[in-house]
């Protein structure tokens, strides 16, 4: 029988801080755009959590299935939580338990539906679809990272804006395009790890499309498109001053910038994944905060 902590690991607990700040991030839009409201912030929350759990928990699920999760080099931040692997949990657990997540994410979707009508559809049916033929389908033909970038990225900023008065301001449309950028970048730069692995687990994803010195440039663009995208948005008015904040944490991309502009046939340092992290997750918190506070 799995433990408890088992449950966890695979659903990767410590990487569903990303679903708190993109929350954060959309919520605090809402407020600055003049409606907020604590009830539906914590149901957008727990509705997104249960659909990122659901999107790791399967991933790894149809991974084991593959042979992917026995082939991978594991680091802090990518190759898998190892529990399918070890034992620790049978494919019929791991499955019906991101079903049961994908259950609850879908349960708080209706209720919502129910609060601001049909332009919570869209956000729901793309939910389904990157729950759902995510790994199987969607990471095999090549846009893996777009969908990723979109499911936890911006559109989870632009939604968890949406349902605090039904309507999508200025200030979320701003906050999800780095939102977007970083999440993209955060599964491309974690796919170098898992490149061998994933290519003989029939993956197609931009680094086995392209090739790593291709993919590596991409991730430096989209990078450097962070901030550029920030500090415009605050130009043009769309966001306040004061979010220009939000740009600094894109200092911490020296190290990852310095492996793509370098010798992309080298392994991705460890702490060039660990800041492309902490990047994404300082950049969006950083963005909620500066937005209350402007508000």
């Amino acid at each position: 029988m799995p433990q408890l902590r088992d449950f966890a690991v695979v659903a990767r607990a410590p990487f569903l801080l990303l679903s708190v700040t993109l929350v954060a991030s959309g919520a605090a839009a809402g407020l600055y755009g003049g409606a907020f409201r604590w009830s539906r912030t914590l149901d957008a929350l727990v509705g997104l959590v249960a659909l990122h759990m659901a999107v790791d928990i399967l991933n790894e699920w149809s991974d084991m299935r593959r042979g992917i999760d026995l082939r991978t080099s594991r680091t802090p931040f990518s190759g898998g939580s190892g529990t399918l692997p070890a034992g620790r949990m049978s494919l019929r657990t791991a499955f019906v338990f991101g079903l049961a997540c994908a259950a609850v994410g879908l349960a708080t979707g209706i209720w919502f539906y129910t609060q601001v009508g049909w332009a919570i559809v869209p956000f729901m049916v793309a939910g389904a679809v990157c729950v759902l033929i995510y790994t199987d389908v969607l990471a095999r033909v090549g846009v893996g990272e777009l969908v990723a970038g979109l499911g936890l990225g911006g559109l989870s900023v632009a939604g968890a804006a949406l349902v605090q008065g039904g309507e999508i301001g200025p200030a979320a449309v701003a906050a999800s395009v780095p939102a977007f950028l970083m999440t993209f970048n955060l599964l491309l730069l974690n796919e170098f790890p898992d490149e061998a692995a994933d290519r003989g687990g029939g993956r197609r994803n931009l680094l086995l499309l392209f090739g790593r010195p291709a993919a590596a440039r991409i991730y430096a663009v989209a990078a450097l498109a962070v901030p550029l995208s920030i500090v415009a948005a605050v130009g043009y008015g769309a966001l306040p001053t004061l979010c220009a904040v939000a740009a600094l944490p894109s200092l911490l991309l020296v190290k990852p910038l310095g492996w793509a502009f370098g010798d992309t046939s080298a392994e991705v340092p460890i702490p060039a994944l660990g800041s492309n992290v902490i990047w994404n997750l300082s950049t969006n918190t950083l963005m909620a905060v500066m937005l209350v506070v402007a508000a």
